[in-house]
């Protein structure tokens, strides 16, 4: 596993598939996927590069019922993927950690942010990605038809077209309940860290107005938005990986000084 490879933790009743890097140097470095996406992402790899190549530990993993980790899907939810990433945290994070999160990801790491900050472990930053919190309530069911309603009455679900080369993303009932419980976007996101968001204008999953209202709930004062204006929502680019590495670097030198 030092080296990063494939690796199996059992976590509850599931095997999580893990690939942690060990390193020398700090902070450590956790990525966490957005939703339905996986540690072999090309983020996720490019951040794997930078680690391996400046010696920094680097921990990445596949939510249960997601990439190679077992598990259904459509049992996942926030609080579970949340408390998956909090154990693997304590079990391979020491000494101070950046948490970088792409997407569904940027609202776990806040969600773990809060959840340290309250056990007064301090966080070295977070790198957020087109951060989606509050997703399922500001994103999802205000876009959802009548049809779409109607499927998750009926069956705990339903499916919305996505990309040409991608399956249907489903959206179960369980999901959209559990985001419910863990919205951040409510008042002062307390989190007491160093904070870098990247955001693509022309990201049509999550619209940078919600990032710009996400930073008004971040009452910490070193926090910086980075605006692409011809971003999407992936973010996979040449061009938007060095921005992504830029604001890895910021916050990296933010703590060693």
């Amino acid at each position: 596993m030092e080296n990063g490879d494939l690796e199996f933790l059992t976590v509850g009743h599931q095997k999580l598939a893990i690939r942690a890097l060990k390193g020398s140097k700090h902070p450590g470095l956790m990525w966490l996927p957005g939703y339905r996406s996986h540690m072999m992402g090309g983020k996720a790899l490019a951040l794997n590069e930078f680690a391996k190549s400046n010696d920094y530990p680097f921990l990445r993993f596949d939510y249960s019922g997601t990439g190679e980790s077992e598990g259904d899907f459509h049992q996942g939810s926030i609080s579970k993927w949340l408390e998956e990433s909090l154990i693997l945290f304590e079990k391979f994070c020491q000494g101070p950690q950046i948490i970088a999160g792409s997407s569904m990801g940027g609202w776990i790491a806040l969600r773990m942010a809060q959840i340290l900050a309250k056990k007064n472990i301090p966080l070295a930053g977070l790198l957020l990605l087109a951060p989606a919190p509050d997703f399922t309530r500001d994103l999802v069911r205000p876009q959802m038809t009548d049809e779409q309603k109607k499927e998750l009455d009926k069956q705990g679900f339903f499916e919305v077209p996505y990309e040409k080369d991608m399956d249907r993303v489903p959206f179960t009932k369980i999901f959209l309940d559990d985001g419910d419980k863990n919205l951040v976007m409510e008042g002062l996101i307390d989190i007491n860290c160093p904070v870098r968001i990247i955001q693509g204008m022309a990201d049509n999953e999550v619209p940078y107005q919600h990032t710009l209202e996400l930073v008004e709930h971040l009452p910490f004062n070193n926090v910086t938005l980075t605006l692409v204006k011809d971003g999407e929502h992936h973010l996979s680019r040449p061009e938007d990986m060095a921005i992504i590495l830029d604001g890895l670097k910021m916050l990296i030198e933010n703590h060693d000084h």
